[in-house]
């Protein structure tokens, strides 16, 4: 028997609102929250347990040398946007034991999971939007974003709102996959599916905004951050048998998961047998090893 195609529902708060950024960081004081807006990417990020499984163990594998990139220290203040299950979260109260963090995003599911992992005052999460955040100027240290900056519609808003809540001389910073050439898991699967059926080119993740080398330092430069650099920071994933990879899709989470959502039966099939052939050869069922590299960047606020 096949495994049964989980759709994740619609009706879910999206990753990131469509709401225009109100005031900007010159502003004296925050905008006053608002509602993130529905919009169709909210099935892609709706189901925790299913992210976790899909992507999450790679936010797990990459938050560790994004802090460090990040220059995030102990007692330090952060903020992380689209903080989703939590991953990034966590790993600073690892890495910075007096620190403390608040998770904003825009997913109930996802703040709802994360708070329930947290078991502590260190860590609180809420929803909220990243073009439009409830907080007072200079209130954190560090401002984080964490595979999310893509997924933004107006990416500007959000830095300059990341930069407006962080102190002046503080650390704004990013990471996203390079969807192109470096995610392994990810390029892999696009491959297949675009040779399979020509029209998923469209929905290639690699014409993700600013996934390639240098787009995320031209951002930040461009919201007035300085001594602003980049780097790759790469890392790579145990995969235990071909199910471990290829099932964590069939649960409709990210533009992938939505993309094998959409498909009928056969094609869904003929996909499968397509990867496991890319990754397995004709040889028998093993464990699968892949790389993931993203593109890092941080900018400093300059002082007001």
């Amino acid at each position: 028997m096949g495994r049964r195609l989980r759709v994740a529902p619609v009706g879910i708060a999206a990753l990131v609102a469509l709401l225009p950024l109100a005031l900007g960081c010159s502003k004296p004081s925050a905008p006053e929250p608002t509602q993130p807006a529905a919009t169709p990417e909210a099935a892609m990020f709706s189901e925790a347990e299913a992210y976790e499984r899909f992507m999450g163990r790679w936010s797990r594998g990459l938050a560790p040398p994004f802090l460090k990139f990040a220059g995030v220290k102990d007692g330090d203040r952060v903020l992380d946007v689209g903080s989703g299950t939590g991953s990034l979260a966590f790993a600073v109260l690892r890495e910075a034991p007096a620190g403390s963090v608040v998770g904003v995003d825009p997913s109930p599911a996802y703040v709802g999971h994360a708070r329930a992992r947290a078991g502590g005052s260190r860590a609180t999460f809420e929803e909220g939007d990243a073009q439009r955040l409830r907080f007072a100027n200079a209130s954190f240290d560090k401002a984080l974003a964490l595979l999310v900056v893509n997924f933004i519609p107006d990416r500007a808003a959000a830095v300059r709102e990341m930069a407006r809540v962080t102190r002046p001389g503080g650390v704004v910073a990013a990471a996203v996959w390079d969807y192109g050439e470096g995610m392994e898991m990810l390029r892999v699967f696009w491959d297949e599916a675009v040779a399979l059926d020509p029209a998923a080119a469209r929905k290639d993740e690699r014409h993700m905004p600013v996934c390639r080398a240098g787009e995320l330092a031209e951002l930040w430069k461009a919201q007035g951050l300085v001594e602003v650099r980049e780097e790759p920071i790469t890392i790579s994933l145990i995969f235990q048998s071909f199910d471990d990879y290829w099932s964590p899709f069939l649960e409709g989470q990210g533009p992938a998961g939505a993309y094998v959502a959409s498909l009928a039966e056969a094609p869904r099939r003929e996909l499968e047998k397509r990867l496991r052939r890319r990754l397995l050869g004709d040889g028998p069922d093993r464990a699968i090893t892949l790389n993931g590299r993203a593109w890092a960047a941080r900018g400093l606020v300059p002082g007001r």
